[in-house]
């Protein structure tokens, strides 16, 4: 049995889950996520308490197990709270803009990046060098924020890129460090 698999989901006041089938929704002020559940795992709803166990043991069980009970712990949390990931833009130029639909960045490129902003995530920029990125699907939001770090990822030797407000960059020393040796 696995130990995360275990544990109880205690849903927030607002939040109700519902079980069809194989299908849990969640639904709290938010808006509502689904979830297609395999058949090894059973899930139980108990008024405001949710919780899993294996119906079926197989070797992949227990991953599983963990898995789905993590899933439902993050559709409940993105429902009741949502999820936030904050960008920083850093460079001599570079800076970003929500126009419509669009994130507009000058990355210093010979043209300006547009990404369009798919309609379950919120972006805004605070200023001109941060992007904070918010919605109520985990992987979703993750996976937006890695997309808009991919397109210039920090540089160690001056810095320059988008990163995370979280992330710590390892700078390199140029090759200053060199000189003087003969």
């Amino acid at each position: 049995m696995s130990r995360i698999g275990k544990e109880v989901i205690v849903m927030p006041n607002g939040v109700s889950a519902n079980l069809e089938g194989n299908t849990l929704s969640v639904t709290g002020p938010k808006g509502s996520l689904s979830m297609q559940i395999e058949d090894v795992i059973k899930a139980n709803i108990e008024g405001q308490n949710l919780s899993f166990e294996i119906a079926k043991q197989t070797p992949s069980s227990n991953a599983k197990h963990g898995l789905y009970r993590a899933l439902a712990n993050n559709m409940v949390k993105g429902v009741s709270e949502g999820f936030t990931k904050s960008l920083l833009i850093s460079g001599v130029g570079y800076k970003a803009s929500v126009s419509g639909n669009k994130l507009v960045m000058n990355l210093g490129f010979s043209h300006n990046v547009e990404i369009i902003i798919p309609s379950d995530i919120q972006v805004v920029c605070p200023s001109a060098t941060e992007i904070k990125i918010s919605g109520i699907d985990k992987q979703k939001v993750g996976q937006f924020a890695s997309n808009i770090r991919d397109i210039r990822p920090v540089e160690p030797y001056h810095g320059y890129g988008v990163r995370y407000s979280d992330e710590v960059v390892i700078r390199k020393v140029g090759k200053a460090a060199g000189k003087g040796k003969k």
